[in-house]
């Protein structure tokens, strides 16, 4: 046998052997520290709810809530903060499970319908108003990209994401609920004055 022949043979039997041993301890290894972390987060999650449990139920929509003010919203709900601070999320009552929802507005309030998860209604003198913005609590869109309702519960102001799936009727739904809520504080400060006229 020439030289470059045993050579090659060599070779061909000097091959490395897998060792199957080590790398399916590292896939174990991998898989305890995914589920490790999954179980961290969740159990952050179930902290702050415990630390939200103040926050009072939410209301129902009434049985008549008139006419719809606007053509309804359909898109997504991505979640409710502490007004002014996009990080910090709520997740009580149901406000941290992200999902699809219908909006509609009327001169009662906002009604949220979300499937697979539970609705809520903001009643119409809890509004704070409405902007448009790009992000909240593990959600960043574009400029503009969100729909942002600002609302009163409990005696928290909460801001809630929602994105429509046609983003062009976000600047109508700012509008009409800035004008909503404007009317209604308007309303409500009137009737306290009058109120503490009388007394």
């Amino acid at each position: 046998m020439t030289p470059p022949l045993i050579h090659l043979a060599e070779a061909q039997k000097s091959a490395p052997v897998t060792d199957w041993a080590a790398r399916i301890g590292w896939v174990v290894g991998l898989l305890v520290f995914v589920v490790f972390v999954y179980w961290l987060m969740r159990q952050g999650w179930k902290w702050r709810g415990t630390l939200q449990g103040d926050l009072p139920e939410l209301h129902a929509a009434p049985a008549d809530a008139g006419e719809p003010k606007l053509t309804r919203l359909t898109g997504r709900y991505h979640g409710s903060t502490t007004a002014g601070q996009w990080l910090d999320r709520i997740v009580a009552r149901g406000l941290g499970t992200r999902s699809r929802a219908e909006l509609t507005l009327t001169d009662q309030g906002l009604d949220v319908v979300r499937p697979g998860a539970a609705d809520f209604f903001v009643p119409a003198a809890a509004l704070r108003g409405a902007r448009l913005d790009k992000g909240i609590a593990g959600k960043v869109l574009t400029e503009g990209g969100l729909l942002i309702v600002t609302w009163e519960h409990g005696g928290r102001q909460i801001d809630s994401g929602f994105r429509s799936d046609r983003a062009d009727e976000h600047p109508a739904w700012v509008e009409a609920l800035n004008e909503l809520s404007t009317t209604e504080h308007h309303t409500s400060t009137t009737e306290h004055t009058e109120t503490e006229g009388a007394r």
